[in-house]
């Protein structure tokens, strides 16, 4: 039986940034976005199946008019959240009304120090950011940020490092840049996998230091001690190697207009599995056919090193949107995982 953990949930397509490496090419809000009422009436599905984190994503959530009213109705309904947000439109009164909700972190999307940021994003955005952090410690918010690392910023993991700690921010999550997307447009951005191995060694020099918990994503790795090492740093109990991709296991996503899919990070249409303006997640969920492109994944299925790791069975290729959009496969070799590229080397 899998157990439903976590949602991200897209809860709008509009945004005031048009970043350069953005993966959903986010612009304005779609017609078909779902309305109050739909987005309340989610929230009571996710309360049934009795979930135990949701992640606010867009786009830019804040653009969202009536933002505020899901993220009371999600705490009346006891289910912590992160907001995901650039950071540009938070203010003392968006703070105050925050401050009122516990079990609440904001995420904020910094991608280097303010010329490098600035370019990916949008100019005055990272001013924007620092001003928000300053807002969100005086009303003793939580706080974290998210860098996505292509070949523009992935040398200035220190500058940020130090930005972080400067701000109190306590919550960093690494995640690579992959081209989809505006990024797709970009292709030249995206890392090489031995880009990786500088990467991981910078992280796990850095674990822990300045009270920053570290948090390397799922495209990220993996069978690296370096990176376990991390993470158990930054949850403060052992955490084990990668287990496999959680979409449809322990993780789904709702996008903008009320699609179900395993993760909102994979755009393809035919990951949809269904809506929830027509059927109710819970029998989403449990449908036997529901996620099987993920639920009935064997190692059999994968090509390459992958096919053959000693890892296959438990890992399945990782992170299953890498392989898609760098393969165009969901069954090809992860070119991004450390150990992989060892395989290859020898």
């Amino acid at each position: 039986m899998n157990y439903p953990v976590t949602c991200v949930w897209e809860v709008t397509m509009a945004c005031n940034m048009r970043c350069k490496h953005c993966g959903s090419s986010c612009s304005k809000a779609l017609p078909d976005e779902l309305s109050t009422f739909e987005a309340l009436k989610f929230i009571d599905m996710c309360k049934d199946i009795n979930l135990r984190w949701i992640n606010l994503s867009g786009g830019e959530p804040f653009v969202r008019p009536d933002l505020l009213i899901l993220i009371k109705y999600l705490y009346a309904n006891n289910i912590p959240m992160n907001i995901i947000s650039n950071g540009w439109l938070i203010t003392e009164n968006i703070a105050q009304e925050l401050a009122k909700i516990k079990y609440l972190r904001v995420m904020i999307s910094l991608d280097g120090p303010e010329n490098i940021h600035d370019f990916i994003r949008r100019p005055g955005s990272f001013a924007r950011i620092k001003n928000s952090l300053e807002i969100l410690n005086k009303y003793n918010i939580m706080t974290g940020c998210i860098t996505t690392l292509t070949k523009q910023n992935y040398k200035y993991l220190e500058n940020i490092r130090e930005f972080l700690a400067s701000m109190k921010v306590n919550c960093w999550q690494v995640q690579l840049g992959l081209p989809m997307g505006n990024l797709y447009k970009n292709k030249n951005w995206v890392l090489d996998p031995k880009d990786l191995f500088n990467i991981i060694d910078y992280l796990y020099e850095q674990k822990g230091k300045d009270g920053i918990h570290i948090f390397p994503a799922d495209c990220i790795g993996y069978y690296n001690y370096k990176l376990d090492e991390i993470l158990s740093e930054a949850y403060g109990e052992p955490v084990g190697s990668f287990n496999g991709c959680s979409a449809g296991i322990s993780s789904f996503g709702l996008l903008h207009n009320g699609d179900i899919v395993g993760c909102t990070s994979i755009r393809d249409k035919k990951y949809i599995e269904s809506n929830i303006k027509n059927r109710n997640l819970r029998e989403i969920w449990e449908d036997s056919n529901s996620f099987s492109w993920r639920r009935n994944f064997k190692a059999q299925d994968l090509s390459g090193n992958c096919k053959t790791c000693e890892y296959a069975s438990r890992c399945l290729g990782g992170c299953s949107n890498t392989r898609l959009t760098i393969n165009n496969s969901l069954y090809s070799e992860n070119k991004y995982c450390t150990h992989n590229f060892i395989m290859n080397k020898n």
